[in-house]
């Protein structure tokens, strides 16, 4: 009999390892994927000691087209079910869109959503067969917010995975199977340092910053409970509230602001 495993992309910092660290203090084995193998092994051998589960890890670039079936493999021949899957993993690009290549345009959109799209239907289908099944996709307050002018396809893709996340509550709640889209604000990882974004970042009002730890807990509590949207943080459910009722016209002024959503000291 396959045991249960629940599955985190782009666990290897950030809120993707929050949430790793999370699950496991709630004793759920973990299936841990992101490129770099040595983070994930010491963060694997980190999670088997302070909480006593079963850990794994894959290593692999959700950029690639064939990641996602590499990783159903890997764990169908190793006898896991993934019964909690988390798309996480992130991807930015640094420069304004008429100075990225279609070839970067494409690796973003593939690990921001044609990946999760991939990932989510191939574990889906075990989901239905065993009647259970929790899935959740790191989206983001862009999905809410007015164009910006930094990563200007991010926004449109947050929006369409949320849209994503209420067709497969829709599809698939009469089963068993929940999907919670995680709308997080700034956020403090490494994720604006990594994409070279981080000098936009800096002029960010320290209020709106909210830890990866935090953002992780609620997050997961969420998914746990079969939430539909998670938006964490008192802070930013107030400024999505404000962005759904007051017309957008009247946030011009911060679209710079509201740009994507992680955050490095």
């Amino acid at each position: 009999m396959k045991e249960n495993y629940s599955l985190v992309t782009g666990a290897s910092s950030g809120i993707g390892l929050e949430i790793a660290k999370y699950l496991a203090s709630k004793k759920h084995n973990l299936i841990l994927t992101a490129r770099n193998e040595q983070k994930l092994k010491d963060i694997s051998l980190e999670l088997i000691n302070n909480f006593k589960i079963k850990c794994d890890y894959i290593s692999c670039d959700l950029s690639k087209i064939e990641s996602p079936k590499e990783i159903y493999d890997s764990c169908n021949s190793k006898n896991y079910n993934i019964n909690v899957l988390v798309n996480n993993a992130g991807f930015a690009l640094p420069n304004s869109f008429e100075k990225t290549t279609m070839e970067d345009e494409e690796r973003f959109l593939r690990v921001l959503s044609t990946s999760v799209i991939s990932l989510t239907k191939i574990f889906i289908n075990d989901m239905i067969l065993n009647k259970e099944g929790k899935i959740m996709i790191v989206s983001s307050v862009a999905a809410y917010a007015p164009p910006s002018k930094i990563q200007v396809l991010y926004g449109p893709v947050k929006t369409f995975m949320n849209r994503f996340s209420e067709a497969l509550n829709l599809s698939y709640n009469n089963i068993g199977i929940t999907c919670t889209a995680l709308c997080p604000g700034y956020t403090v990882t490494n994720f604006h340092t990594a994409s070279g974004v981080q000098d936009e970042m800096d002029r960010v009002p320290k209020f709106l910053k909210k830890s990866a730890k935090r953002i992780a807990i609620e997050g997961v509590d969420g998914m746990l409970k079969g939430k539909k949207i998670v938006v964490p943080t008192k802070t930013w459910k107030v400024i999505v509230f404000l962005l759904k009722i007051v017309p957008k016209s009247v946030f011009d002024f911060l679209s710079s602001i509201m740009a994507p959503g992680r955050y490095d000291d």
